[in-house]
């Protein structure tokens, strides 16, 4: 059997945290998740989808994590049901992740805290992530430490104006 989810979306408002009577920390959020076709307007949809992660990963997805904050959801679909109050049985389906991505920079979409880059905070926030001027510091030393080398974004196919060699024996057919 397979149950896999992957997902990519917004937030649609600030993660909730509750614990557990035993002190298991719990969160709970919407994914907005854009579909890949527009309607016959013209206009993208979205499929808002209930999420749900556990334990330490729950403690940082509410502490980082807010309203429109770009993630990633990996995790498994589950279905639950409870005894409303009318009596009725209710039925819900969300998503139990088992990891959470961030997909952008704590920084970016207006956040007052000073914060830097994204990363995967299943587990503790510290040391992780990066702060844009050291990326440009490090792509910098990369830089000078590469030269006389090709680049990889070089295209070693580009025509440069000379005919190419290339003998019968080297063709495969």
């Amino acid at each position: 059997m397979m149950n896999r989810v992957i997902l990519v979306g917004r937030l649609t408002k600030d993660p909730e945290l509750k614990y557990t009577q035993s002190g298991v920390a719990v969160a709970s959020f919407t994914l907005a998740v854009n579909r890949p076709f527009t309607n016959q307007q013209g206009e993208r949809e979205a499929d808002f989808i209930s999420c749900v992660v556990w334990r330490k990963p729950a403690e940082n997805v509410a502490n980082f994590l807010k309203k429109g904050s770009l993630a990633g959801v990996d995790g498994r679909v589950q279905t639950r049901n409870f005894e409303g109050q009318d009596g009725k049985r209710v039925y819900i389906t969300e998503v139990v992740a088992e990891s959470v991505q961030f997909l952008e920079p704590r920084n970016s979409g207006g956040n007052d805290q000073q914060r830097s880059g994204g990363g995967n905070y299943g587990g503790s926030p510290q040391g992780q992530g990066y702060s844009y001027g050291q990326q440009d510091q490090n792509q910098q030393k990369q830089r000078n430490n590469n030269q006389g080398y090709t680049r990889v974004d070089d295209d070693p196919f580009a025509n440069d104006g000379q005919p190419i060699d290339i003998s019968d024996d080297d063709l495969p057919f």
